[in-house]
């Protein structure tokens, strides 16, 4: 246990010092937060209600999809797998320990939007924090679940970067915090739907209900069984 827990710090401090995970985690989501904040609460000011849910999930999926899978694919598709086999150490820790230290990160951003939201925009603290820091880690353990898949599943970190962002650019328009879900046309909200951030918008803004937390748990089940074909994969490499 001790080991694991020095393993998850030591990988904690060398995504400090990753420039695809500091731009993905920090960097982007406080420019979009500043500009987009900004935009939003000039144009609808109704949007300061809903602003830290909207900028929360947004923050969470640019950091899961955009920064966790080029570190992956460096672990698996380099060296340090046969490292780690060498050494007799399970392939799955490598994405064990990446997922916990995205996982802190993400945690962290979303506390700083928490903070920031009221005295930058006025933006309206949602009703009950424990509710909202629940679901919001409920929507970053799914959304690391597939960035985790995409991680797995491509082999270098140029094809990884351009996966993500194509998955990453739909889950953020057919989410719902860009304009209302209601205005997308039948096939789009269908499709935004696959998505975890449009289910981990809905449950932040409304809160708990099976029916919200149902998918999100589907999505994530599925996500670690494609982990785990994909680590066996790996292993027989």
């Amino acid at each position: 246990m001790n080991g694991f827990f020095y393993g998850a710090a030591l990988q904690w401090r060398l995504d400090l010092r990753s420039r695809t995970m500091l731009i993905a985690c920090y960097a982007v989501p406080l420019l979009f937060f500043a500009v987009m904040g900004g935009i939003f609460t000039s144009v609808l000011p109704e949007s300061r209600d809903t602003l830290v849910q909207s900028m929360t999930t947004f923050a969470v999926s640019m950091g899961a999809l955009i920064g966790l899978p080029p570190s992956l694919a460096e672990i698996y598709g380099r060296d340090i797998k046969n490292v780690y086999q060498a050494n007799g150490v399970p392939l799955s820790m490598g994405l064990i320990l990446t997922n916990v230290s995205a996982f802190v990160h993400l945690l962290l951003m979303s506390l700083l939007l928490y903070a920031a939201a009221p005295a930058a925009f006025n933006a309206k603290i949602p009703e009950h924090p424990a509710a909202h820091f629940c679901g919001t880690a409920i929507l970053i353990a799914v959304s690391l679940s597939i960035a985790s898949v995409i991680g797995l599943a491509v082999k270098d970190t140029a094809s990884t970067t351009l996966f993500s962002i194509l998955l990453f650019l739909p889950s953020i328009m057919l989410s719902g915090i860009m304009f209302p879900m209601d205005l997308l046309p039948g096939p789009f909200a269908a499709v935004g739907r696959l998505f975890p951030a449009t289910w981990g918008y809905t449950l932040l803004t409304e809160g708990f209900s099976w029916s919200l937390l149902g998918p999100l748990a589907g999505i994530f089940l599925a996500a670690a069984g494609l982990c785990i074909i994909l680590l066996r994969k790996i292993r027989m490499r």
